[in-house]
């Protein structure tokens, strides 16, 4: 039997180690809230205040600007510098937004780029090189459009490119291939209906579009946040830094098909004819191209493709009919 002063010296030591460990844990602190703060904004976010100037009307005049030139055909036997260099080349280089929902987007199993605009560039590469597959996308911002044809780092531009006199100045277009209406996304249930309730609300437009000259225009007191891309405007309406997104409806259609807290408001703030951009001075691509736009009309392609990636907008309407000026 242990002895009664070695049992006194066992439980003094076991109660000086429970002291010495229990100095080894901190006491508890009271629960410290997270300081949370606003997500920062895409990059080359640029916010315009109410009191910037409103551009002027353009006064540019020239005629019916969605007039373009009659096709030649669409086809091997069709010839002239730009499209022999093309042929030549053996691929097309097309310019377009890689991130359209429904215009231009990456199919998440393949990868590969699809859409409306994006499978109208493949029927054109289709008619002058043989194949659809002949073709190089490459990535632009709606402010670089205009800049890539004249530099000639494209050869066509498919990117719901609104055709006006203004424009028309600086890049050819071929004949309209889709009709849009400038109108308002925003959520559900805001009490935003439309342009009036704009007024004093934060508002996101990609810049060098139409869009933002028209809001500029037409709801001078709204604050507006510039993007460079319409996904981005997507993600800082669902962030709640601004109250909605003002474009054209069919590019609001694909932001909303990817969010059902959204919906697309209000009626038409402007007509907005789309056209496929092309370098000034090439008119035998543009007669190509128009060719390839009345061949899709009347063997049913655009009806399928619109069926197939615009069908979230309503029953397929006619195609656009083109107007010539030659």
């Amino acid at each position: 039997m242990r002895s009664a002063r070695g049992i006194l010296m066992t439980v003094l030591i076991v109660l000086t180690l429970a002291s010495a460990c229990a100095t080894d844990f901190p006491a508890p602190t009271p629960n410290i809230t997270p300081d949370y703060t606003e997500p920062p904004l895409p990059a080359k976010a640029v916010s315009l205040q109410t009191d910037s100037p409103v551009p002027p009307q353009n006064t540019t005049e020239c005629g019916d600007p969605t007039a373009s030139l009659r096709p030649t055909g669409a086809g091997a036997a069709a010839h002239g510098p730009t499209i022999d260099a093309i042929r030549a080349r053996g691929r097309l280089l097309v310019g377009l937004d890689a991130g359209s929902n429904l215009f231009s987007f990456r199919d998440p199993i393949s990868g590969t780029i699809i859409g409306f605009d994006a499978d109208i560039a493949r029927e054109i590469a289709r008619d002058l090189l043989g194949s659809p597959d002949l073709i190089e996308f490459r990535n632009l911002g709606s402010a670089e459009r205009a800049a890539a044809l004249q530099n000639h780092t494209v050869d066509l531009v498919a990117k719901t490119m609104t055709i006006n006199c203004e424009r028309r100045e600086k890049v050819a277009f071929s004949s309209v291939y889709l009709q849009a209406e400038q109108r308002v996304l925003a959520v559900k249930d805001s009490g935003i209906n439309g342009l009036a309730d704009l007024a004093g609300r934060r508002v996101c437009v990609v810049r060098g579009t139409t869009s933002l000259d028209n809001l500029r225009r037409y709801q001078p007191t709204a604050a507006i946040l510039t993007v460079p891309t319409w996904a981005d405007c997507l993600v800082v309406l669902q962030q709640r830094q601004v109250d909605a997104v003002s474009t054209d409806d069919v590019i609001l259609a694909g932001l909303a098909a990817q969010d059902p807290y959204t919906e697309v408001v209000g009626d038409s703030i402007s007509r907005e004819p789309y056209g496929i951009g092309i370098p000034k001075g090439k008119d035998d691509l543009v007669r190509f191209v128009n060719g390839t736009l009345e061949r899709i009309r009347t063997d049913g392609t655009w009806r399928r493709l619109y069926q197939e990636y615009l069908s979230v907008l309503g029953p397929v309407p006619v195609p656009p009919a083109a107007t010539y000026r030659d």
